[in-house]
């Protein structure tokens, strides 16, 4: 049964091609993707240097961890979401999404087989069951165009996404029995409302504890906490991200993806997360402006979005890198 809030029309596809590269960007033979994996909570990943190929995609932008050592990615443009092994190095369509439809950030809840995805400039964000392919859910946060509804978090109630137009957060509530309930606007004050062109409040997660959600403002360069009730912000001092895209938070340790620097930030945070301090910054002669990563263990996969070819972007064909993390 499909839940609708204001609407949208749904399909679900499936289809298998994976390849393999080491250190380049042209795929190898195909193999048959690998059902998901029952590794350690942590994860498993392939090797750092090597890439993923999202087979037939036609842009990229958001990837989610799953169980194991199973990742989701999406297609920008096209809307559609990829599983695939961090282990095994394969990936394959999993969700041909209806026409219309976009995928940046997204966030996982295997708990439930949920798929959270923004929807970005269609003002719109989907839950999708990873089990079956179909539409559990879809919202409009917003005007097409005005709202662009970029990426996700979840915590204990919900999933959490940011709109890079506006100073406002989306909250989609999550019952015990993995229910999507309806959406609510979360106005954010503070340093981090400051909008200025296109690209603001971008990348988000939380806290364990669900009490803090930390944003990344792409145009100040900067990251954020937000009190989730309030909306109130604070600047996380010493941080400077230029051109940030998604983040990655495990313990107090932040990842920050800079797209058009061509690189990720490992960022140590103290602990009352009011500051920062940059131990390391990963680069990678793979790297194709990347947008966003997901975790396994020490290792990070990252997203090639190629958005330096343009808007949509015009390259051949898009993946996934492995790197130290």
């Amino acid at each position: 049964m499909r839940r609708t809030t204001t609407g949208d029309p749904a399909r679900r596809g499936l289809s298998a091609l994976v390849a393999l590269a080491a250190v380049a960007l042209s795929a190898a033979p195909a193999a048959p993707v690998a059902p998901p994996a029952s590794a350690t909570p942590e994860g498993e990943a392939a090797e750092p240097g090597q890439v993923i190929v999202l087979p037939g995609a036609s842009s990229a932008e958001g990837i989610a961890a799953g169980r194991g050592s199973t990742f989701y990615a999406g297609d920008y443009f096209r809307g559609d979401i990829y599983r695939g092994d961090a282990e095994a190095g394969t990936a394959a369509r999993l969700i041909d999404v209806p026409r219309g439809r976009h995928a940046l950030g997204m966030a996982a809840h295997p708990r439930h087989d949920l798929l959270f995805v923004g929807g970005g400039r269609t003002g719109q964000a989907y839950v999708y069951d990873i089990g079956t392919g179909r539409t559990v859910a879809s919202y409009r946060f917003g005007p097409a165009g005005t709202t662009f509804v970029n990426d996700v978090t979840l915590t204990r109630s919900g999933a959490w996404f940011t709109d890079s137009r506006r100073a406002r957060l989306y909250f989609v509530p999550v019952d015990r029995d993995g229910k999507p309930g309806r959406s609510t606007a979360l106005r954010v004050s503070g340093p981090a409302a400051g909008i200025k062109g296109p690209w603001n409040l971008n990348g988000i997660q939380a806290t364990p504890d669900g009490r803090t959600l930390i944003v990344a403002h792409s145009a100040k360069g900067a990251l954020y906490t937000v009190d989730p009730v309030s909306g109130r912000s604070a600047a996380i001092a010493g941080v400077s991200v230029p051109r940030v895209d998604g983040i990655v938070l495990h313990g107090r340790t932040l990842w920050a993806v800079q797209g058009f620097r061509g690189q990720v930030r490992r960022i140590a945070l103290n602990s009352s997360l009011t500051s920062g301090k940059a131990k390391k910054t990963i680069k990678s002669e793979l790297f194709r402006t990347p947008s966003t990563a997901a975790r396994f263990g020490n290792t990070l996969a990252v997203v090639n979005a190629k958005l330096h070819t343009g808007t949509p972007p015009t390259a051949k064909g898009y993946e996934v890198v492995m790197v130290d993390g």
